[in-house]
């Protein structure tokens, strides 16, 4: 009885517990591009551009990126840099030993991970959009970064000659129910120094890339998904014909 009441309370709590761990902040909304070719071929280009140089997707092969358009010429001509072949998985040459002094911690596998980032907050797509946009600079930390949704990140700003360099705005405020308390709640960012794209550019090329990582995390899902509809038309067709069969044979006997 006392383990299924301790298991009760950590269910209630976990929404708490997953808004704690993200740091609060809020999640936007993923735009939604998984059917867009040009935008997976965009975010596949960043991937192997400023992803894979630390992170793996061991779960996938460069060739299957001819499920969203590219060629197998344009796939070595444009994604392939060290001599790897179009058959071959799509592995960092980062040793695990290297990152670990450098960061603190080995890289994630990124496979599948727009799936595993989903909690009620948010789709897995939410949590990594959000994340991508609020890198901020931050001295105290040993990479000079920091984020709004992940704080403490261990994680520098890969995408910030993109975005930019940014800094946090806090604001002290006196908690409501204990005024000398006082919280430091973040008013905003500003802009130390411009970057490559203006913010509006910047955020389209992360939502190309977050669009990539969920396809990767499940590169048939598209076709998964007009399957299912194919299926439900078949089965409400099939329920029709039943239903009215059956009608028929009662109206016989009746």
């Amino acid at each position: 009885m006392k383990l299924l009441k301790k298991l009760i309370v950590a269910l209630a709590l976990a929404p708490t517990l997953a808004l704690a761990n993200s740091g609060g902040y809020p999640l936007d909304r993923a735009p939604e591009r998984t059917n867009d070719l040009a935008a997976l071929q965009n975010g596949a280009k960043l991937f192997v551009n400023y992803c894979l140089n630390c992170h793996s997707a061991s779960a996938m092969r460069y060739n299957r990126l001819r499920d969203i358009g590219l060629t197998e010429e344009q796939i070595k001509n444009n994604l392939l840099f060290t001599g790897e072949k179009v058959g071959e998985l799509m592995k960092t040459s980062l040793s695990a030993k290297d990152a670990k002094e450098w960061f603190g911690a080995v890289p994630p596998d990124l496979s599948v991970i727009a799936r595993a980032k989903a909690s009620g907050e948010g789709s897995g797509a939410d949590w990594l959009y959000t994340y991508l946009r609020t890198y901020y600079k931050d001295d105290s930390r040993p990479t000079g970064w920091n984020n709004m949704l992940f704080p403490n990140v261990g994680m520098p700003h890969a995408l910030w000659e993109l975005q930019g360099v940014r800094s946090a705005k806090f604001e002290e405020v006196k908690d409501a129910h204990d005024p000398s308390k006082i919280e430091h709640k973040f008013a905003g960012f500003e802009t130390v120094s411009a970057g490559k794209l203006s913010t509006v550019e910047y955020d389209n090329a992360v939502g190309d890339l977050v669009a990539y990582l969920q396809w990767m995390g499940e590169p048939a899902q598209n076709s998964r998904k007009r399957l299912g509809v194919w299926v439900v038309l078949f089965m409400a067709l099939l329920a029709t014909l039943a239903w009215r069969l059956n009608a028929s044979y009662w109206k016989e006997v009746k």
